[in-house]
């Protein structure tokens, strides 16, 4: 018996493959282990809905935001500036500044400016409210997969169900508790606005009704935490959440958890000019419609830098910054379907999925050594060696296993089967007609690697088809496929020829072919 490179590569595979699956095997508490999907360990699944019309509302207000910036930095005089559900709608008190507002509207994609006198109305395009509405679901969908992650989910699957539908699972949701915990962080639009008082009509805030603050141009906002406390502010914000950075938990000098914001330089600028020009007066910050604080603007605030404080837990102090980090949802999102997958049907379908895994297992390799002798140990070995290494790469790179993922192992294994049987059977080819070892050995291979190249290379580019553009369980099949069809053709293909090569001259001296091949004695070399 000699080494040989191919043999030195595929024991290197598996002892790779034995180290980096031990600890899913096992289940040590060290290494990288693979993340049983929803299917398997239970959790929690989540059909959510979109309210996009609401997407369309928050962009219009936007952009009565930006014009109620630009006026003031141009000292333009308004009379009346306000966002309903399709139309900004504004006036100028000297017609001479609409040139101004139209040259910088232009620059606002999508939008339609209509002038009547000295009224200016703002409207979207068709064009522009579908590309909206599909925003603001796009934008749902990689929020809410940031908030799982920096909640510290492993492997949520977040992805979009029709038009304006999002399907989430959680693994390894039990409690009731970390249910309620997941299901706001996801919900929780987390929406930050900076908005101005009307200091001119503040002191009726009890008495006003919704109308009549709209009359005005005013919303009537609620304080977060003292219940019967009101406030009247301006209905467009000065800034928004959009120029929200960062967001962390710090504590006050009553080591209270509070929330730090920094905003990007734009924000700062118009956090910096409001504040400088509004000198004793008073800044709301809202969050999700409730007043957090209203403090008095003492002097100009440069840097960009602000603080949320409230009754928070640091729990719940954590959660908010993780979700103002990772954005405001430019809509609302409802609950339309929720299903609890208890852990006993993980453990059912586990249970079944290792008697078909065992099972297939079992009768391929009873069918191999009966049919091929000592080539069928061999090529059982590389079986062996080929879920060994699916595991570890899995393992790897943090992978999910879902129940599909689990079929498709086992689709592996007879594809790695059929790999072996072509070779088997052109070196039987040969044998039987004579062919010395070393030649049956050779010509076999180059014989068969086309026909497995295929044949492999053909369900590869499906499996990355498959995983390209399917979602959740489809990944997850594609994913061990894939996998699958790598480590099989290392194992078929390089290990079971560099063990031929090293077995060679051993069996060629024994010159046993019903041995070694399950050839009939009398027949071949």
């Amino acid at each position: 018996m000699k080494l040989n490179f191919r043999i030195i590569i595929f024991a290197l595979a598996i002892l790779f493959g034995v180290i980096v699956s031990a600890p899913s095997l096992l289940q040590l508490d060290k290494g990288q282990k693979i993340t049983l999907g929803l299917d398997l360990q239970g959790g929690l699944y989540m059909l959510l809905g979109v309210k996009t019309e609401e997407a369309v509302k928050s962009h219009l207000k936007s952009i009565a935001s930006g014009i109620n910036h630009f006026t003031e930095k141009e000292d333009i005089l308004l009379d009346a500036l306000s966002a309903d559900d399709e139309v900004v709608s504004l006036s100028v008190l000297d017609t001479d500044d609409i040139p101004a507002l139209q040259n910088m509207l232009k620059d606002i994609v999508g939008t339609t400016v209509l002038v009547d006198g000295e009224n200016l109305t703002i409207s979207l395009t068709p064009e522009e409210i579908e590309r909206t509405k599909k925003q603001a679901v796009d934008q749902a969908i990689e929020t809410i997969r940031n908030r799982l992650d920096q909640f510290g989910l492993a492997e949520p699957t977040v992805a979009r169900a029709g038009e304006e539908k999002i399907l989430v699972e959680l693994p390894g949701i039990k409690s009731a508790e970390e249910e309620q915990r997941a299901r706001e962080l996801i919900s929780r639009a987390a929406k930050l606005e900076l908005m101005s008082l009307d200091e001119e009509r503040k002191a009726r805030v009890d008495t006003m009704s919704a109308a009549e603050a709209a009359e005005y141009g005013d919303l009537i906002l609620e304080d977060a935490e003292r219940a019967g406390v009101k406030y009247l502010v301006k209905e467009i914000p000065i800034l928004d959440g959009s120029m929200l950075t960062d967001a962390k938990v710090a504590f006050d000098q009553n080591n209270r958890p509070v929330i730090n914001f920094s905003l990007n330089a734009e924000g700062a600028q118009i956090f910096g000019d409001f504040t400088g020009k509004n000198v004793g007066n008073y800044l709301a910050i809202v969050l999700d419609g409730k007043v957090y604080s209203a403090p008095v603007i003492n002097e100009r605030i440069g840097g960009g830098h602000g603080q949320i404080s409230g009754s928070y837990t640091v729990e719940q102090a954590q959660d908010l910054s993780i979700a103002l980090r990772s954005g405001a949802l430019l809509a609302p999102i409802y609950m339309m379907e929720k299903r609890s997958v208890g852990p006993s049907l993980g453990a059912d379908s586990i249970k079944a999925s290792m008697i078909a895994l065992i099972g297939g297992f079992i009768l391929v390799f009873a069918f191999m050594i009966y049919y091929y002798k000592l080539a069928g140990v061999i090529a059982n070995i590389a079986l062996i060696a080929n879920l060994f290494i699916i595991l570890a790469v899995m393992a790897m790179f943090g992978a999910t296993l879902t129940l599909p993922g689990m079929a498709g192992i086992v689709l592996t294994v007879g594809m790695a089967v059929d790999s072996n049987v072509i070779i088997q059977e052109r070196i039987r080819e040969l044998l039987y007609k004579g062919s010395s070892i070393h030649k049956a050995i050779e010509d076999g291979y180059a014989n068969a690697i086309r026909a497995i190249l295929d044949a492999n290379i053909t369900t590869l580019i499906a499996a990355v088809v498959l995983y390209v553009y399917g979602t959740g369980a489809i990944k997850g099949f594609a994913l061990t496929i894939s996998i699958g069809i790598l480590a099989s053709m290392l194992t078929a293909i390089l290990g079971t020829h560099g063990v031929y090569e090293m077995l060679e001259k051993k069996i060629s001296k024994s010159k046993n072919l019903s041995l070694w091949f399950g050839i009939k004695q009398g027949k071949g070399a």
